[in-house]
């Protein structure tokens, strides 16, 4: 018998070994950094991919998991390549199930110097017969916990909250807090228990209840493993035990999570949706260098540099109720504090009330702009603004006259009826005549109004899928959000430099696919600055820090640090400006400028600053958190403090040893008391006894830029002249 084979890949920051055999399926053996010992063997390894099947269940006595499908312990290594192609390196093997008569195709690819490998997964029917999937893989590894450890205390599952108003609420807990133990099954020899973990998002809001992301850290080593499913639709991971140790299976859509299938006949193919995993040690490492990949992997746009000042008239604001005589206040005002972008939210297209009830047609309102919409958007470019509109492109209201205009196969269906969800109708952008619907909308609008800027919103969570043309109603959700970004990408080819923002109630669609084609993102609704906060600091997370929008919104009922407090939330990302900043006195309107003078001079740091979490990933009610962003030129430190101590001491370790400058970035108007203590390697900062917070710049002491700073700013902060 012909002995099992080991395939080594070294493509440079990662080492992977994969081992078959005549008799066993492919499976990583190793996957780690240069220098780490991660090896590991039968029975802690799974089969490079789980494909489930029609009619055929699982071989561990538990369905209700993606591990242990039949056709991945079936698979037989066909051959395997490695090449090089750009700037990555590539690993592929093919392996058939001589049963199902599928071929799994699976490949890795990395850079030379990222701990990241990107998985993608494709299954052809190599059979005489048709084949229906009913769950494939996007990436399947076991032993990611370290080996030997016992991983139910040892280890913790990190994974983050995503729902309206509370977004990237990241979360820890042991295995054994999500009830995988050590059952003792291993004494009978038994290698798996029947327990897992999953979470999964089924419906057209990716986001809309957790991030599409999770992290198995080590208690006793810099050691961590974090992945994400790149797809704007449905997904779902999970972990389980596995041999003494965990293991994890991502996958898109399946049928138990989302009602997905797909009958492929022979020689079709598919292709499920990428995940990434990151190795390293802290969150900051990791997500560090997740934060690098996602800049590699997304599309190229002006707009990552540029990072415009956006106001939006919607939040804290006019709240959906755009006229001729209430918007030429607000966009005066915002050319007044140095806004770049001015984009008119929802409720422009409507002779009525309710912004929400008109949706579809995407005519400007003749009752709100008698004079046509085309004379605000020109004193916005008067003002030397870029003009922008709101729009909802899949959704169209029942009562619009578009609902009947479009045929039927335009939208969402089951079983033959148009599915409805909050007053609503979901255009099915497999279909032509939708794709054409909004080309000519979108054309039009951008071509009468000189639009260089859309805000592109989706407020419906559509979890019933659309069976129309699709062998189930998962499936043609799966092709529709495939469709949409192909829509956004093509309108962004008709129109260069046009920025298309990305919402959905905020941050319900902030997955790694939709955020590889759009330039901005929306992070979230909320409209209380001290719980924006919170979403502002673990923005990075999710998000690269130049395309993740954050509100702020003052309000001349406010004090000048409430003000502030708002004003600093987005300066680490994109600045989303709106509140009641034409009702704004001179000392408060004063504030806004400097805000915004303030992000201006430091805004080009952004694109390659690296995120950092001093105080860890900031929890929802935390007395105080805190974002870092790291460049060659120093750290940036946004702090926020919400109650507590008025003392604020941040641990900086990697700085020990330095002496540092401290300086003011926002607001220099207001004091700032802050020093480097560098015997405890601690950023001190005393701040007022209200809600307050800080942004400050810290740079190797004496370094050349403390010439170029203003007189008299640092108030009190350490090594500022």
């Amino acid at each position: 018998m012909a002995a099992e084979q080991t395939v080594t890949w070294r493509p440079g920051a990662v080492e992977l070994d994969l081992t078959y055999g005549p008799e066993s399926p492919p499976a990583v053996t190793r996957l780690g950094v240069p220098g780490e010992d991660t090896r590991h063997t039968e029975p802690v390894a799974i089969p490079v991919a789980e494909i489930h099947v029609d009619a055929e269940g699982s071989t561990t006595s538990s369905s209700e998991r993606l591990m242990g499908s039949a056709v991945g312990r079936r698979l037989r290594v066909v051959d395997h390549r490695t090449w090089t192609e750009g700037d990555r390196a590539h690993l592929e093997v093919r392996a058939r199930d001589a049963v199902s008569g599928v071929l799994v195709v699976v490949t890795w690819s990395a850079w030379a110097d990222l701990p990241v490998v990107r998985c993608r997964t494709e299954v052809v029917n190599d059979g005489e017969r048709p084949v229906t999937l009913r769950a494939v893989s996007s990436v399947a590894l076991g032993g990611i916990t370290a080996p030997g450890s016992a991983w139910w205390h040892d280890h913790e599952v990190g994974f983050a909250h995503n729902t309206w108003f509370r977004e990237m609420v990241w979360q820890a807990r042991t295995p054994a807090e999500l009830g995988l133990d050590d059952t003792g099954l291993r004494t009978w020899g038994i290698p798996s228990s029947r327990a897992s973990f999953s979470l999964g998002q089924r419906g057209s809001w990716s986001t809309g209840g957790h991030l599409p992301m999770g992290v198995v850290r080590s208690r006793a080593q810099q050691r961590s493993l974090l992945w994400q499913v790149e797809h704007n639709g449905a997904w779902r991971w999970e972990i389980g035990d596995q041999g003494g140790a965990l293991y994890l299976v991502a996958s898109g859509p399946t049928d138990q999570s989302a009602a997905w299938s797909r009958r492929l006949a022979p020689t079709e193919r598919f292709e499920a949706v990428p995940a990434l995993l990151v190795l390293g040690g802290d969150d900051d490492d990791v997500v560090g260098s997740l934060t690098q990949a996602r800049r590699r992997l997304r599309r190229p746009h002006p707009d990552h540099a540029a990072l415009p000042v956006i106001v939006n008239d919607f939040m804290n604001c006019l709240m959906g109720d755009p006229t001729a005589q209430n918007l030429p206040a607000v966009v005066d005002a915002a050319a007044r504090v140095g806004a770049e972008v001015y984009c008119i939210d929802a409720g422009w297209y409507t002779d009525g009330d309710a912004w929400w009830e008109d949706l579809g047609a995407w005519q400007p309102s003749t009752r709100r702009f008698p004079d046509g919409l085309g004379a605000i958007t020109e004193r916005i470019r008067a003002h030397g603004m870029v003009p922008g509109l709101w729009l909802e492109p899949e959704a169209v209201s029942v009562s619009s006259p578009v609902a009947d205009a479009l045929p039927a196969e335009a939208f969402f269906q089951r079983d033959g009826a148009r599915v409805v969800e909050s007053g609503r109708l979901q255009l099915d952008l497999r279909h032509p005549a939708a794709l054409a619907h909004l080309d000519n909308a979108v054309d039009r609008l951008v071509g009468e109004l000189g639009l260089g800027y859309l805000k592109l919103d989706h407020n419906m969570d559509v979890t019933q899928g659309t069976d129309r043309d699709a062998d189930s109603p998962g499936d043609g959700q799966l092709e529709h959000q495939r469709a949409l970004l192909r829509w956004v990408r093509d309108l962004m080819d008709r129109h260069p430099g046009l920025v298309v923002e990305s919402c959905a109630s905020g941050g319900q669609r902030m997955d790694a696919a939709t955020l590889a084609v759009h330039p901005v993102q929306s992070t979230s609704d909320n409209q209380d600055p001290l719980l924006t906060a919170a979403i502002a600091a673990a923005a990075p997370t999710a998000v690269t820090p130049e395309q993740g929008a954050v509100w702020a919104y003052p309000d001349p009922g406010w004090s000048e640090e409430r003000i502030a407090f708002s004003l600093a939330s987005p300066l680490l990302g994109r600045v989303h400006l709106a509140g009641q900043i034409h009702r704004l006195d001179e000392r408060q309107s004063a504030l806004v400028r400097e805000a915004v003078a303030a992000y201006r001079r430091v805004r080009h740091r952004l694109p390659a600053a690296l995120p950092f979490w001093p105080l860890g990933l900031p929890g929802w009610h935390d007395d105080v958190v805190a974002l870092g962003l790291r460049d060659d030129d120093g750290d940036l430190l946004t702090v926020w403090r919400r109650s507590g101590p008025t003392t604020v001491r941040l641990p900086l370790p990697r700085r020990a040893g330095s002496l540092l400058d401290v300086e003011p970035v926002f607001p220099t108007s207001l004091p700032t008391q802050a020093r480097w203590d560098a015997r405890t390697a601690e950023l001190v900062l005393e701040l007022p006894d209200e809600p307050a917070a800080r942004t400050l710049a810290l740079r190797p002491a004496g370094c050349a830029a403390r010439g170029a700073r203003p007189p008299g700013r640092c108030r009190g902060a350490t090594g500022c002249g």
